[in-house]
């Protein structure tokens, strides 16, 4: 028995028994349904085992979970998106890999990668340029030469760090410095422990971005401005994979009514930078819970009369690489992104936000449209996003669909939990109480908008624009 067949009949037996177990609906009452946390659980024990290794992206770990959705897919009733002939789409990926042993230099001042600084993004080439200070307060105002090596002061928080880092890159400077803070510590474990360097689709080598960024521990030891510092760095071979995308699709009585589209990813980081023994980044919260709403779902729609909509489950592959199987799937879309009405992503569901109402889920972007107001007002568990300094609303999958104008937002749980991207977002520190309880409360309001003619829209100034 092949790996996809033993998954597709452990999904299609569990399917069975699960429906057996629903009641039957009342005559007078409209059908119902019950997410059950025993579910929730088995999909969280499966995707974030160890056996999986962290479902890196890009990885034979991403395609068993992968083959995992889809195969729960198929047992659920789902069927293949028009024009594809699998519930799998794969694309080609290719990246540079360092050897990790950069260096920092200014004349006689050498800084070595690991005890020194981190290396976070790299182009994968070396880079130099004269050294400007530029505090994170001045960063809107500074005039940064092209080809400079900025050292930027004043960053508290990976937040404003990024945003800073960005509004710098517009200079296109051949380097960036950071210089280190406590609270910019766990910069390089949100990165994953290891150097960004650039990944791109297979064939797409333009669109691959990667700027040179270092977090430096001694700042203290580089030269006055107006120094000439260059970074060494060492490519190994480029290395060649694939990615993989979980499609279902659940088609609708109305061809023309639109589809609404519901997603995560089922990527993580894999295995990295050991953290107390532990060198599994499992990945619990970041994105098995995101990818088990999903799945769960699609088990209720499935479940339920047919709907006017159709309804599109995707779940990504490569999200932490730089979102390259949404942006795929944009590219490839299996129907029209003409078609797709309104897209809610999850994204790590699996914990409460202690800044958020008990129980409620924060929606990135809530006063951007009218979609999120127009859910909760039908019993969806969410609330508006308290975190804008984080800019979560750019920051997934469902980005790249609001720049073409499809009206797309994520729902999350705790925004900022201490799990994130290190080894202990495990089984053990998941509520998944608050995940059955926040994936139930969407089931109407979703089931709500399949059959209804109503179709989310921007509220004025709200859709963003590229290049903005």
């Amino acid at each position: 028995m092949t790996l996809r067949s033993a998954i597709l009949l452990c999904a299609a037996l569990s399917s069975a028994a699960a429906i057996a177990q629903q009641p039957a609906p009342s005559p007078s009452q409209p059908q119902s349904w019950t997410v059950r946390p025993e579910w929730v659980r088995a999909h969280e024990e499966f995707l974030a085992s160890d056996a999986l290794a962290g479902r890196g992206s890009g990885t034979r770990d991403e395609e068993i979970a992968a083959t995992y959705v889809a195969t729960q897919f198929e047992s659920y009733g789902l069927v293949h998106t028009p024009g594809m002939s699998s519930y799998i789409q794969a694309a080609g990926l290719e990246s540079i890999q360092l050897d990790g042993k950069a260096t920092l230099s200014s004349g006689p001042v050498i800084l070595t990668e690991g005890p020194d600084f981190d290396l976070l993004l790299s182009s994968g080439g070396s880079a130099s340029g004269l050294l400007m200070r530029v505090a994170v307060a001045d960063v809107k105002t500074a005039k940064v030469p092209a080809g400079s090596a900025v050292l930027l002061t004043g960053a508290n928080d990976p937040g404003s760090a990024f945003q800073a880092y960005r509004q710098l890159n517009q200079s296109k400077p051949a380097l960036i410095l950071m210089a280190a803070t406590p609270g910019l510590s766990s910069l390089l474990a949100m990165l994953g422990g290891k150097t960004r360097t650039p990944i791109h689709l297979t064939g797409d080598a333009d669109s691959a971005r990667s700027g040179n960024l270092a977090l430096v521990r001694f700042a203290d030891k580089l030269p006055a401005d107006g120094a000439t510092i260059s970074l060494t760095v060492h490519a190994l071979p480029q290395a060649s994979r694939q990615t993989y995308n979980a499609i279902g699709y659940l088609p609708g009585t109305d061809p023309k009514a639109g589809t609404i589209l519901l997603s995560a990813h089922l990527d993580h980081l894999g295995v990295g930078r050991p953290v107390n023994g532990d060198d599994i980044y499992n990945g619990a919260d970041d994105d098995a819970a995101g990818t088990t709403a999903v799945l769960e779902l699609a088990h209720a729609l499935a479940a339920g009369p047919r709907t006017h909509r159709s309804v599109l489950f995707v779940c990504y592959g490569s999200e932490e690489l730089g979102l390259l199987g949404s942006r795929y799937f944009g590219e490839h879309p299996p129907i029209p992104i003409s078609d797709i009405i309104a897209n809610l992503e999850f994204e790590m569901i699996g914990t409460q936000d202690p800044k958020m109402p008990k129980g409620v889920l924060l929606l990135t972007g809530w006063d951007r449209s009218n979609f999120g107001p127009t859910l909760k007002e039908r019993g969806a568990l969410i609330g508006p996003d308290p975190y804008p300094e984080q800019h979560f609303f750019e920051r997934s999958d469902n980005y790249s669909l609001a720049l073409d104008g499809v009206v797309a937002h994520t729902a999350a749980g705790w925004g900022t939990p201490p799990t994130y991207h290190q080894p202990n977002d495990d089984l053990d520190h998941l509520d998944l109480n608050f995940m059955t309880a926040a994936i139930q409360s969407l089931v109407e309001p979703v089931r709500w908008l399949a059959a209804s003619d109503f179709r989310p829209a921007w509220n004025p100034g709200g859709a963003p624009q590229r290049g903005k």
